[in-house]
């Protein structure tokens, strides 16, 4: 298949990984790749002139970022400035993928030669900070919809009629997020992501980590994230907190701990708890994106939303079980992580493109049927 990906700006999101590790990978198994993205937009003369007489002074133009598909095989095209993508940017292709809301937007606008139209979709982006309007109506649009959770597949159902999605849930690369059988801890650790973003709920892991600490005095947490600790949302003393860890390292920081605390508000998937499951490490967190798949039998502990004190007694439980016991959830942990592969991932992405060409083909066949035919006399 020749098959193109519209992207937004690259960077070193969650979503932006999913998208690249398929695209490699499709490319490894013999397709035609073709990934284009936009540069991160530039501040507009108005908003420059607001900062000017604001006080705040010119605001600079904002850098292409690193992301996820440096050193790939599959090389982004990146065009002139930030606008919708058009016919003239993109190659014939079989089928052409929406990765977010507003490629979404472009993608349905152009011609039928770009490809069957698709739409992968890793969240519900109807964000107070988007316009909630065109991002639903994005759910409406005749493109073949893939999405990675089952909650995401059950909003197209209830609340878009669609019944025709592709479910293709994103995995762990083992060779990258791997540990080898351990036991607990000699100091109780937990670790987290730190983000300031309300929805990642960090304000939720510390206070549960502040109730367990009154519990178990020598408990300690690890955590990286993408920024510098805010004065408003402090780490706690003595924390081990890593900024933009090398990729390679987060198996590190995941397999030193007891527990990983997940306390996300709103997710799409959730892939640090794959990603702390397959180094052994057990999972708390709150029913968001996979979560309720992937912590049952045994390999974590859900909690309500909004409740640190629910955390913080699972906090309690966890470092407080024999190692025997500890060890058993481990493993529970690691064996569902690891039992859905890329390879698997891949094979299912593959389907839902050629799910999203024969829906494709279905309906130029039904509107060929619709035409008025003409006969012609001699």
């Amino acid at each position: 298949m020749k098959i193109t990906f519209v992207l937004p700006t690259l960077s070193l999101s969650g979503g932006i990984r999913v998208v690249s590790i398929f695209a490699e990978r499709l490319k490894k198994r013999g397709h035609e790749v073709f990934v284009i993205s936009v540069p991160p937009s530039k501040p507009s003369l108005i908003q420059q002139a607001k900062s000017l007489v604001g006080g705040r002074g010119w605001i600079p133009t904002p850098q292409q970022q690193p992301s996820f598909f440096d050193n790939l095989s599959v090389e982004p095209k990146i065009i002139n400035r930030y606008r919708p993508i058009k016919n003239q940017d993109l190659p014939d292709a079989d089928v052409i993928v929406a990765t977010w809301w507003e490629t979404a937007e472009w993608v349905a606008k152009l011609s039928p030669s770009k490809g069957a139209k698709a739409y992968f979709l890793q969240h519900y982006e109807v964000f107070d900070y988007l316009p909630k309007a065109r991002v639903e109506a994005t759910w409406n649009l005749p493109l073949h919809k893939i999405t990675i959770a089952q909650w995401l597949v059950d909003i197209a159902h209830k609340r878009y009629g669609d019944h025709q999605v592709s479910l293709v849930p994103p995995t762990v690369d083992t060779k990258q997020f791997y540990a080898s059988p351990r036991e607990k801890q000699s100091i109780p650790t937990v670790g987290m992501y730190y983000s300031q973003a309300y929805w990642k709920g960090s304000d939720i892991a510390l206070k549960a980590f502040s109730l367990a600490a009154e519990k178990i005095p020598n408990l300690r947490l690890i955590a990286f994230g993408m920024e510098e600790p805010s004065p408003e949302l402090p780490l706690p003393p003595n924390s081990e907190y890593v900024i933009q860890p090398d990729q390679d390292k987060l198996k590190d920081y995941y397999s030193k701990c007891d527990a990983w605390l997940f306390p996300s508000r709103c997710e799409g998937f959730g892939l640090p708890i794959i990603e702390a499951m397959a180094c052994r490490t057990p999972v708390i967190g709150t029913p968001v994106g996979a979560a309720p798949e992937f912590l049952s039998g045994g390999t974590g502990i859900l909690v309500k939303p909004e409740d640190p004190e629910a955390m913080a007694k699972a906090i309690e439980f966890i470092c407080g079980l024999p190692n025997p016991d500890w060890q058993g959830m481990s493993e529970a942990a690691y064996a569902k992580a690891i039992v859905y592969t890329w390879d698997d991932a891949t094979e299912r992405f593959e389907g839902a493109l050629k799910a999203a060409m024969s829906k494709s083909t279905q309906k130029e066949r039904a509107t060929a049927k619709l035409q008025p035919r003409i006969q012609v006399q001699w």
